[in-house]
Protein backbone atom coordinates (compact mmCIF):
# COMPACT_ATOMS: atom_id res chain seq x y z
CA UNK A 1 0.00 0.00 0.00
CA UNK A 2 1.19 3.20 -1.33
CA UNK A 3 0.23 5.74 2.13
CA UNK A 4 -0.59 9.49 0.46
CA UNK A 5 0.11 12.72 2.01
CA UNK A 6 -3.59 13.34 3.01
CA UNK A 7 -3.82 10.33 5.46
CA UNK A 8 -0.17 11.06 6.97
CA UNK A 9 -1.46 14.51 7.27
CA UNK A 10 -4.47 13.33 8.76
CA UNK A 11 -2.61 11.11 11.12
CA UNK A 12 -0.45 13.65 12.70
CA UNK A 13 -3.07 15.39 13.03
CA UNK A 14 -4.38 13.08 15.88
CA UNK A 15 -7.36 11.13 13.26
CA UNK A 16 -7.57 8.11 15.46
CA UNK A 17 -8.82 6.19 12.17
CA UNK A 18 -5.96 7.47 10.39
CA UNK A 19 -3.54 6.47 13.17
CA UNK A 20 -5.85 2.96 13.30
CA UNK A 21 -5.19 2.53 9.61
CA UNK A 22 -1.69 2.60 9.25
CA UNK A 23 -0.88 0.75 12.21
CA UNK A 24 -2.75 -2.20 10.96
CA UNK A 25 -0.39 -1.90 7.06
CA UNK A 26 1.49 -4.52 7.15
CA UNK A 27 4.27 -3.37 4.50
CA UNK A 28 3.46 0.64 4.30
CA UNK A 29 5.28 2.74 1.72
CA UNK A 30 5.50 6.61 0.45
CA UNK A 31 6.70 8.01 -2.52
CA UNK A 32 9.77 10.88 -1.97
CA UNK A 33 7.18 13.02 -2.61
CA UNK A 34 5.12 12.51 0.38
CA UNK A 35 7.81 12.93 2.34
CA UNK A 36 8.84 16.45 0.76
CA UNK A 37 5.04 17.51 0.68
CA UNK A 38 5.02 16.49 4.37
CA UNK A 39 8.47 18.80 4.78
CA UNK A 40 6.92 21.55 2.18
CA UNK A 41 3.74 21.92 4.45
CA UNK A 42 5.98 22.19 7.87
CA UNK A 43 4.96 25.95 9.11
CA UNK A 44 7.95 25.45 11.93
CA UNK A 45 10.97 23.58 13.34
CA UNK A 46 8.50 21.88 16.05
CA UNK A 47 6.59 20.08 12.94
CA UNK A 48 9.45 19.37 10.95
CA UNK A 49 10.66 17.61 14.29
CA UNK A 50 7.38 15.97 14.53
CA UNK A 51 7.56 14.54 10.63
CA UNK A 52 11.21 13.21 11.35
CA UNK A 53 10.21 11.71 14.47
CA UNK A 54 6.99 10.12 12.65
CA UNK A 55 9.53 8.72 10.28
CA UNK A 56 11.89 7.19 13.08
CA UNK A 57 8.95 5.52 14.55
CA UNK A 58 7.04 4.47 11.93
CA UNK A 59 8.88 2.15 9.60
CA UNK A 60 7.42 2.94 5.67
CA UNK A 61 9.79 2.13 2.35
CA UNK A 62 10.61 5.28 1.00
CA UNK A 63 10.44 5.02 -2.77
CA UNK A 64 12.90 7.31 -4.38
CA UNK A 65 11.73 9.33 -7.62
CA UNK A 66 13.92 7.22 -10.10
CA UNK A 67 14.33 7.96 -13.87
CA UNK A 68 11.53 5.34 -14.79
CA UNK A 69 9.31 7.24 -12.51
CA UNK A 70 9.81 10.54 -13.68
CA UNK A 71 9.10 9.47 -17.25
CA UNK A 72 6.01 7.79 -16.59
CA UNK A 73 4.72 11.04 -14.55
CA UNK A 74 5.65 12.94 -17.48
CA UNK A 75 3.39 11.10 -19.52
CA UNK A 76 0.37 10.89 -17.10
CA UNK A 77 0.84 14.48 -17.14
CA UNK A 78 0.96 15.63 -20.61
CA UNK A 79 -1.96 12.89 -20.71
CA UNK A 80 -3.94 14.11 -17.59
CA UNK A 81 -3.05 17.20 -16.87
CA UNK A 82 -4.91 19.91 -19.27
CA UNK A 83 -7.90 17.52 -19.19
CA UNK A 84 -7.88 16.90 -15.12
CA UNK A 85 -5.90 18.51 -13.89
CA UNK A 86 -3.61 16.27 -12.37
CA UNK A 87 -0.54 17.97 -10.25
CA UNK A 88 2.91 17.47 -10.73
CA UNK A 89 3.38 15.69 -6.83
CA UNK A 90 0.36 13.42 -7.84
CA UNK A 91 1.43 12.12 -10.99
CA UNK A 92 5.25 11.38 -9.15
CA UNK A 93 2.91 9.26 -6.71
CA UNK A 94 0.73 7.53 -9.01
CA UNK A 95 3.69 6.55 -10.89
CA UNK A 96 5.21 5.27 -7.96
CA UNK A 97 2.11 3.22 -7.19
CA UNK A 98 2.38 1.86 -11.13
CA UNK A 99 5.88 1.48 -10.90
CA UNK A 100 6.06 -1.00 -7.79
CA UNK A 101 2.24 -2.61 -8.16
CA UNK A 102 0.86 -0.68 -5.39
CA UNK A 103 -2.57 0.95 -4.22
CA UNK A 104 -2.46 4.39 -3.58
CA UNK A 105 -4.65 4.81 -0.21
CA UNK A 106 -5.98 8.27 0.23
CA UNK A 107 -8.46 10.42 0.89
CA UNK A 108 -8.50 12.65 -2.35
CA UNK A 109 -9.14 9.83 -4.96
CA UNK A 110 -10.20 12.34 -7.62
CA UNK A 111 -6.75 13.04 -7.25
CA UNK A 112 -6.00 9.62 -9.26
CA UNK A 113 -8.92 7.63 -10.27
CA UNK A 114 -9.37 8.83 -13.83
CA UNK A 115 -5.71 7.63 -14.40
CA UNK A 116 -5.87 4.06 -16.32
CA UNK A 117 -4.21 0.82 -14.57
CA UNK A 118 -4.09 2.77 -10.88
CA UNK A 119 -5.57 1.13 -8.49
CA UNK A 120 -7.04 3.16 -5.19
CA UNK A 121 -8.13 2.59 -1.77
CA UNK A 122 -10.35 5.19 -0.07
CA UNK A 123 -9.40 6.58 3.19
CA UNK A 124 -12.31 8.56 5.03
CA UNK A 125 -12.05 10.30 8.15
Amino acid sequence: MLVDTDVLIWYMRGNDKARKVILKLTHPAVSLVTHMELVQGARNKEELAAIRRFFDIHVFTVFPVSEIIGQRALFLMEEWCLSHGLLMADALIAATALDHGLTVFTGNSKHYQFLPNISVSKFSP
